[in-house]
């Protein structure tokens, strides 16, 4: 510890050993509370008494009493020792993600569904957690998460990442959204082929999703000519529910708008979803996140998003029959 020229050079285990005979009265006890020897402990306070030029234990028996000197000087010290175990616990909850700030980012679909409820899990119990929360484009959140400007990040999506970690949280299909009185909500699934002479919401061809659902409609043999080319699942969903086109969109972004106006339906060629989580190359998790990733988890297994991904998984099964293991 430096100090300034003139004043004793006095370290914090030092202080600490003085505080510990301070709440003490043997040199054996202070030894026990701090895990050191006993004759570390003397030491320490021949070292202490020598540096400052004064006697701070008067010994009567077996037992050593404070001097008034030291009664004064202990009390100066006390705040410290409050400061100490304040960090201690800061530094703790930190390590059991109970205490900081999290930053999260996610494409629209997860960032509307799943994301509120594990964000609602996680910050529930953590008073002492703020979390910076963002939604963008799926470019967006991958450079966003190399870049280290986000933790973590959420996205649909199929490709493999050689800038991030990549991490599969569910696997699902996407699904088509029609008017509950049409007569297409009275079939168990709808293909392409059901759909295309139906007004169209569909997505922009240069995402990813809406690439899918193009190859899906020529796999079919079906005309995919959208009546309105929006950019966003949610978007999609939205003008769907007011009755402006069928749509096929990720499960996720189906759940925000389901109701008594629409109904939801496995939809055919089976297009296949991953909902992934992206994370930094070569850095290690820290608490926070690591307790954000279990709540994340944890949502999908109880979510309504995941329950309605396996009522849809459930009937592609019954059309295309058990998958091969």
């Amino acid at each position: 510890m430096t100090t300034e020229a003139g004043l004793p050079e006095v370290s914090l285990r030092q202080l600490e050993i003085f505080a510990a005979m301070m709440r003490g009265a043997t040199t054996v006890e202070a030894a026990d509370r701090l895990h050191i020897s006993q004759p570390a402990v003397s030491a320490a306070l021949r070292q202490l008494e020598t540096q400052l030029g004064l006697t701070l234990f008067e010994r009567t028996g077996r037992r050593l009493q404070p001097t008034a000197e030291a009664k004064s000087l202990f009390d100066e010290i006390r705040p410290i020792f409050g400061l100490m175990q304040g960090f201690s616990q800061h530094a703790r909850d930190m390590k059991l993600g109970m205490a900081g700030r999290l930053k999260v980012i996610s494409t629209p679909p997860l960032g509307y569904s799943v994301a509120p409820v594990a964000l609602r899990r996680f910050l529930d119990n953590r008073p002492n957690v703020s979390v910076a929360f963002d939604v963008r484009r799926l470019e967006q959140v991958r450079e966003a998460v190399q870049s280290g400007q986000a933790d973590i990040g959420l996205a649909i999506d199929h490709d493999r990442q050689d800038a991030v970690n990549v991490d599969v949280l569910q696997r699902a299909h996407m699904v088509a959204l029609v008017p509950r009185e049409s007569p297409l909500a009275k079939k168990p699934h709808l293909t392409a082929l059901d759909l295309q002479d139906e007004p169209l919401v569909g997505l922009e061809l240069a995402s990813n999703l809406g690439q899918l659902v193009r190859k899906a409609y020529e796999q079919a043999g079906a005309i995919y000519s959208p009546r309105i080319e929006v950019r966003y699942c949610a978007t999609a969903t939205a003008l769907a529910a007011q009755h402006l086109g069928v749509t096929v969109v990720d499960p996720y972004s189906a759940t925000t708008q389901v109701s008594d106006a629409l109904v939801c339906k496995p939809f055919l060629p089976a297009c296949e979803v991953n909902a992934v989580m992206y994370t930094r190359r070569g850095v290690p998790y820290s608490g926070l996140l690591h307790s954000f990733m279990s709540d994340l988890r944890a949502a999908f297994a109880e979510s309504e998003v995941l329950r309605q991904s396996w009522v849809i998984d459930k009937g592609l099964s019954a059309v295309a029959g058990p998958r091969p293991e």
